[in-house]
């Protein structure tokens, strides 16, 4: 699987470079700065791009740019957003084209690199890898679809922890309640949110990107 990291610290950049290559990735740009990163994404076409947000030279937003810009070039394009901070504005674009392959996680809370390389694997694979705190950041009061008012708090709860990416299995353990009734709330969130039946990972992205888009 082939990734591009951008990264401006050079002893965390040196490490990911190590643990991608220790799991079979080929690292095939290794970048410190955000200055053409856009391009080298679109050039590249890398299975996964893994990218800070604050990059060289003005530490703001150039990696979050350069993402939201490769995925209007490439729809769908996978990138997983490694960063300290949440960027709202930029987030929220890049979470809500719809097109599936997204991750953002911040730093502070990547602790398992096992746990890591598997959000990187699916996003890859067009899934999603979303922080608790980035999704509590995005998910402000506002406009609602109406199927998205439709669903109970249960349902809201299972899909902000679909959010992160979690299995069926995962989603069960974190609220305490069988797979059985993780599957029946799934498939209800489905059809309030007029998702019909296709691809189940599909499905999920899909419905994970209105939770984000109709909580702005």
């Amino acid at each position: 699987m082939r990734v591009v990291l951008a990264e401006d610290l050079s002893l965390l950049r040196d490490g990911l470079e190590r643990m991608f290559t220790a799991y079979g990735f080929e690292v095939v740009a290794s970048l410190e700065d955000g200055e053409g990163l856009a391009e080298r994404l679109i050039s590249l076409r890398p299975d996964v791009a893994v990218v800070d947000v604050r990059l060289p030279p003005t530490f703001t937003d150039e990696g979050l740019r350069a993402a939201v810009a490769a995925r209007r070039a490439i729809p769908g394009f996978p990138v997983l957003i490694l960063s300290q901070h949440v960027e709202p504005v930029y987030a929220t674009e890049l979470l809500s084209d719809r097109s599936g392959g997204i991750g953002y996680l911040l730093k502070s809370r990547v602790g398992d690199v096992r746990e890591f390389v598997a959000a990187v694997r699916r996003v890859a694979s067009g899934g999603t890898a979303l922080d608790p705190e980035v999704v509590a950041q995005l998910l402000r009061p506002g406009a609602r679809r109406a199927g998205f008012d439709q669903l109970t708090p249960r349902e809201h709860e299972v899909l902000a922890v679909m959010a992160e990416g979690r299995s069926n299995a995962a989603i069960a353990a974190r609220l305490v309640i069988t797979e059985k009734s993780v599957s029946n709330h799934i498939n209800s969130i489905f059809a309030k949110l007029d998702l019909p039946p296709s691809d189940e990972d599909h499905r999920r992205v899909l419905a994970v990107l209105t939770h984000l888009e109709t909580g702005r």
